[in-house]
């Protein structure tokens, strides 16, 4: 667990993210500004509801939840950074994230985990630490080019995920998740279906320009959860975009064409925000990795990566 855990140390020694707090992820507009700041997901809000699969979802799948009648479920909201009191107006709070977890027994589970781009900056655990030794020695007043600036001139993708827009939500019920490693689904007859997660919003996508965000309330997002959430469930649909044979499935940073077919999941129905949403984020572990018959991680390496990372993370939550 070498990398994970010089990653986790690295996001904290950049972050100072206080004990008890997920460290940090978010490298937009940290990047852009050249801050030696590193944003993660500290601050978030967990709701309940249910699963509902679709009839297509048991074609492709013979994971409980796409066989069951209905699963209960939670969803963590999130904002990027390892700062818990981040202004939900702050630029560094996107990308925001959501991690759904499938309830399908006692401390049994699996989980699905996105956020509001489809871009990742790295394919590797190595090239994301690297990236982040790059922001720690680049301060403002570093001579040019700087290490980040280098950084990016020689890894293409992660200028694409700095240049990819990231608008505030309206509400975190209206932001599209992308999940950004693919998985592989086994159907019952053993057909194997290469994919990759989306939560779409039943509401639609609705955003804020930067001029209407700035004068929003720190902590809006939370307080529309609580609105919208009076007036009746927030829903998503599951998708998949599924993999054409020869499709990149290793390697997060390589999107596939558009036209690759969108298979719909299921339906999330979210009903209410946990009454001790705090303290079971703290103690809660979501897992990149299934862990659940009918679903397999695919061989691309952040997974492997992403899961010791939060476990490290994890247990030091729990123990702070």
């Amino acid at each position: 667990m070498q990398v994970p855990d010089s990653i986790k140390t690295k996001l904290k020694e950049i972050f100072q993210t206080p004990p008890g707090f997920r460290p940090g992820k978010n490298l937009n507009i940290l990047i852009q500004t050249n801050t030696n700041r590193l944003p993660a997901h500290a601050k978030g809000e967990i709701l309940s509801g249910t699963f509902t699969p679709t009839a297509e979802a048991s074609k492709i799948s013979k994971a409980p939840h796409f066989n069951n009648t209905s699963t209960p479920i939670w969803a963590r909201f999130s904002n990027s950074t390892g700062l818990p009191a981040i202004p939900d107006t702050d630029g560094n709070a996107d990308p925001r994230g959501m991690a759904v977890r499938f309830i399908l027994g006692d401390h049994i589970h699996t989980d699905v985990i996105g956020h509001s781009t489809p871009f990742f900056p790295v394919n590797k655990g190595e090239d994301f630490l690297a990236l982040l030794q790059a922001i720690s020695t680049s301060p403002p007043d570093a001579p040019h080019p700087t290490p980040i600036e280098t950084f990016l001139g020689s890894h293409p993708a992660a200028l694409a995920f700095v240049s990819a827009p990231k608008p505030a939500p309206i509400s975190y019920g209206t932001e599209q998740y992308w999940g950004i490693n693919a998985y592989k689904l086994i159907a019952e007859d053993g057909k194997e279906t290469f994919i990759r997660y989306q939560f779409i919003p039943d509401a639609g996508v609705s955003t804020f320009t930067a001029d209407e965000v700035k004068d929003k309330d720190p902590n809006f997002l939370h307080q529309e959860l609580e609105e919208r959430l009076s007036k009746g469930a927030i829903g998503f649909k599951l998708v998949a975009q599924v993999a054409a044979e020869g499709d990149q499935v290793n390697d997060a940073t390589v999107h596939w064409p558009e036209d690759r077919p969108i298979v719909e999941l299921g339906s999330l129905k979210l009903e209410k925000v946990l009454e001790d949403s705090a303290k079971v984020a703290k103690v809660t572990i979501f897992d990149p990795i299934p862990r659940v018959s009918g679903v397999e991680a695919s061989e691309d390496p952040l997974l492997e990566m992403r899961a010791a990372l939060y476990l490290i993370s994890g247990k030091e939550r729990r123990a702070a």
